[in-house]
């Protein structure tokens, strides 16, 4: 739930920039990268060809083939970063704790917390062969296939926020209890920080509103964050999970927090993050908004989720506070690549998608 180099790309955009690997744009040592796979990765052996993927902007991530196997690697980007940025031997942990936990994940074969080796932590983890799915409208899925799909997104996120942390070894993966306070707190303060950005009359409505409506409920499980389709591998041929993917912004928080971002898809515009921008989504062959959560619920022993739209709200305000960031970044002229500016544009877009959710629920 962080800024992401793809969000203000469509869906056919997102996969075109992210599509496939070619040549290393990270540099790294591939003799002594070699020399510490061979030494701690079983059964690695043979000559190395990397190539880097070209997706994975936050975290460089590559393949690594042999004649024998392929790998993939995620490392810490070089340089200096901000405290706790980057953490991907944070990422590495949660996927081996939640491994065989009904939660499909890549094995984690070895973790690398030596910068010398090739300048950074690294971890390397088995490579899925699958097929990702970068249109949240899964267009090319047969339109009698696509239901499917969505239920097996469902059913996995569902898996997840059914795993008490402390069962497999993360009660400490982050702080328990007032989720929503601590994260309003957070980005309130960045929006209002932001005096070149602007000030914008629906984002003012909401950071009124939403601090006298966070729910009484206190829930604490494992979060994924970003939980999206193109996040994750389906089986090539089947409307099956084989791995999620980028446990980057994974933490313990509240469950309806990471399913409302899931669930946001519904009412998200195409052109800024892949989603179905409030399409009837029925005659394409999806379930419908209500009926998708209904699952869940079942799914995740509950009646029903009372104010939905206020984790919509917060999930659209949250998005809106980290764009509303980027347009100050641009003003100062410090991101002036073309998708930075675009990005800056849709912030008002999604201040109002976020009012829009707060008047469903304030009328509710």
């Amino acid at each position: 739930m962080a800024d992401d180099p793809n969000e203000a790309l469509g869906a056919a955009e997102i996969e075109a920039a992210n599509k496939g690997a070619g040549d290393v744009r990270t540099a790294l040592d591939a003799a002594a990268l070699a020399r510490w796979l061979s030494s701690n990765i079983e059964g690695f052996r043979g000559e190395l060809d990397i190539a880097q993927f070209n997706g994975g902007q936050s975290n460089p991530t590559y393949r690594l083939s042999t004649p024998g196997a392929r790998y993939v690697l995620r490392r810490k980007p070089p340089g200096e970063l901000l405290r706790g940025a980057h953490d991907v031997v944070r990422e590495a942990r949660v996927q081996a704790a939640l491994a065989g936990s009904g939660v499909p994940v890549a094995r984690i074969l070895g973790v690398c917390e030596d910068a010398s080796v090739i300048g950074s932590d690294f971890y390397v983890m088995e490579m899925v062969e699958g097929r990702v799915i970068w249109d949240a409208g899964f267009a090319d899925v047969p339109l009698a296939g696509r239901a499917a799909y969505y239920d097996e997104m469902n059913r996995v996120i569902a898996a997840l926020h059914g795993i008490e942390p402390e069962t497999v070894g993360l009660g400490d993966f982050g702080k328990p209890g007032n989720f929503f306070a601590r994260q309003f707190a957070r980005f309130s303060k960045q929006y209002l920080g932001d005096d070149l950005a602007g000030r914008n009359d629906d984002m003012d409505a909401l950071v009124e509103w939403l601090p006298t409506a966070i729910p009484t409920d206190d829930e604490t499980r494992i979060v994924h964050g970003d939980f999206r389709c193109d996040n994750l591998i389906f089986h090539p041929t089947e409307p099956r999970i084989l791995a999620v993917l980028d446990w980057e912004l994974s933490t313990l928080g509240h469950p309806l927090a990471d399913f409302a971002y899931h669930a946001m898809a519904y009412r998200m515009p195409p052109d800024i993050v892949a989603g179905l921008g409030g399409a009837d989504p029925v005659p394409l062959g999806l379930p419908g908004e209500a009926a998708y959560i209904e699952r869940y619920c079942a799914r995740t022993g509950r009646s029903d989720i009372p104010n939905w739209d206020f984790y919509i709200a917060f999930q659209f305000f949250r998005l809106a506070v980290i764009f509303h960031g980027i347009r100050g970044r641009v003003l100062r002229g410090t991101a002036s690549n073309a998708q930075a500016a675009r990005r800056a544009e849709v912030f008002p877009r999604l201040a109002s998608l976020a009012r829009s959710a707060m008047e469903a629920c304030r009328g509710a």
